[in-house]
């Protein structure tokens, strides 16, 4: 019995966070895309980039969530770039899917001390079910719950706006998701109809000594959602080094905790990659440091990558400090 409260608990929280009209935020966006995180970064670096990656949370517990996702993004003109994601999340017996189109503008601030502003918007597209075809009688449930009829489809629309600055090698994105409140109709009031959630993201690139060919990247992610003011933190590291050809190989490390509970992790988890020539890969891994990792190995996720197209756009705006 004491199993079952803890598995419940599990995919409770993940509800919590999936359910959302947008996609968990884990290590996604570390694996050299900060498309992940805002329309912003749409189209800068080489000029088409992809990305996909495969999820599994909490490997050990039944029906825990899975999601899968494809990012892909790239510059148009000099200034401007464009993006689109799409993604199936799974969790127990609820299904999301969706999609995010995405705009992104970018402007020189000074052109001599490297300073430029990114503004962003991104169109979204979520729908939501839950697989009632799944459903089983028990002995303590023997009969299934009248109310839950036809799936439960529903779809929604939404926005995403984001600003970017960056001077140098330094970067600062504030965005805000899920602008416009969600259609509960269906759900009789049963669920929040406020999704608007908030998102701070910035970091720095410290190059090495002369001739090195390595790059440190310390960062941080906060996000604060709006309904019931819950918010998280990550710190993470990052360490880059270069060959003459422009490959690299990467390791870093990501730490997360909730805002009221700064000294005891939520998750902490090491991560490393490496791209080679058009071919990006990457590895990270989650472990829960709470009460619960008794009952779960941790969290996976890979993301394999391909560039194409590669060059140098006539604006620095689009000039990435990071090598993508």
């Amino acid at each position: 019995m004491k199993k079952l409260m803890i598995y419940f608990l599990l995919l409770t929280i993940s509800q919590s966070y999936c359910q959302e009209m947008n996609l968990p935020v884990h290590t996604q966006y570390l694996a050299d895309n900060h498309f992940v995180i805002s329309p912003t970064f749409a189209g800068i670096g080489d000029n088409l980039k992809i990305r996909a990656n495969g999820l599994a949370q909490w490997i050990g517990i039944k029906d825990a969530p899975r999601n899968a996702s494809v990012y892909a993004d790239f510059r148009i003109a000099d200034r401007s770039g464009i993006g689109v994601s799409f993604y199936n999340d799974k969790n127990g017996n609820t299904r999301q899917n969706g999609a995010k189109f995405s705009f992104a503008q970018h402007l020189i601030l000074d052109y001599y001390t490297k300073q430029y502003l990114s503004l962003g918007i991104s169109y979204n597209i979520n729908n939501f079910k839950i697989d009632i075809e799944n459903f089983n009688t028990t002995y303590e449930i023997p009969v299934l719950d009248p109310s839950v009829t036809d799936n439960r489809f529903n779809s929604n629309n939404n926005f995403d706006i984001g600003a970017l600055y960056r001077y140098d090698n330094f970067y600062l994105s504030l965005n805000a998701n899920n602008i416009l409140a969600k259609n509960i109709d269906k759900y009789f009031g049963a669920e929040p109809n406020l999704l608007l959630n908030y998102q701070i993201y910035s970091g720095y690139v410290i190059k090495g000594p002369a001739n090195s060919r390595v790059e440190y990247e310390p960062s941080v992610y906060y996000q604060l959602f709006a309904s019931d003011k819950r918010s998280s933190t990550d710190i993470n590291i990052k360490y880059r080094k270069y060959n003459k050809y422009e490959d690299y190989y990467w390791a870093g490390i990501s730490y997360r905790f909730l805002n009221d509970q700064v000294f005891k992790p939520l998750n902490l988890g090491p991560m490393a990659g490496f791209k080679k020539s058009n071919f990006y890969f990457a590895y990270s891994y989650q472990v829960t440091l709470n009460p619960l990792m008794s009952y779960n190995s941790g969290t996976h996720m890979i993301t394999i990558g391909l560039d194409f197209f590669a060059g140098i756009s006539n604006c620095p705006c689009t000039q990435s400090p990071v090598h993508d």
